[in-house]
């Protein structure tokens, strides 16, 4: 059973993290725009649970995703069950319609521009992504895949890539939480 160990950095320039990518040997993909359905579900407050549902569409392709509760109290480490879903715009949205249908609803949509990187550290291969995130600002995370017993030295690799990256004030919440949190702030203020 594998886990996902994932550092998250609010920063204020991406640029100037991509060039230290490069110079540190990174592999850079081309950008590409991220929208994921989260879903609340009808027995259960996710959010109390820490665990997640979503349909990811990147281009044509779609994905359903179900986040375990996170093990760590610093990162976001958790195991991950991701399926491929049918292509295209009418797939997801039977999809969403079959997910309503059993009781779950839709409680927000993010929506990023990422670019992936890979990048070689310490004997491991970190995947990286730089993101744009409408009405959040921009973020850099840094993320591995391991076996539990191996989460601790994952964190470690993180936290010097990290260091070598000038990335600091990690961020532990979930792009859906800052979400939820600034339309709560939003809402109190306005």
């Amino acid at each position: 059973m594998s886990y996902e160990v994932e550092q998250k950095f609010p920063v204020a320039e991406l640029a100037a993290v991509q060039e230290r990518l490069v110079a540190l040997g990174a592999q850079l993909q081309a950008e590409r725009e991220d929208r994921d359905l989260y879903f609340a579900h009808p027995a259960r407050d996710f959010a109390r649970t820490d665990e997640a549902l979503r349909i990811r569409r990147v281009g044509t392709s779609n994905f359903i995703t179900y986040k375990v509760p996170n093990v760590d109290a610093a990162t976001e480490t958790r195991r991950e069950i991701e399926l491929d879903l049918p292509p295209g715009e009418t797939a997801a949205a039977q999809w969403t319609e079959l997910l309503e249908s059993l009781g779950f609803r839709p409680v927000a949509e993010v929506r990023k521009r990422r670019r992936k990187a890979s990048i070689a550290w310490q004997g491991r291969e970190v995947a990286v992504a730089l993101d744009d995130v409408d009405q959040l600002g921009t973020f850099v995370e840094l993320e591995l895949v391991t076996s539990r017993d191996d989460i601790e030295p994952a964190k470690a690799i993180l936290r010097s890539l990290a260091d070598a990256l000038g990335l600091a004030g990690g961020e532990r919440r979930s792009y859906l939480e800052l979400l939820l949190a600034r339309r709560r702030l939003d809402k109190a203020t306005g």
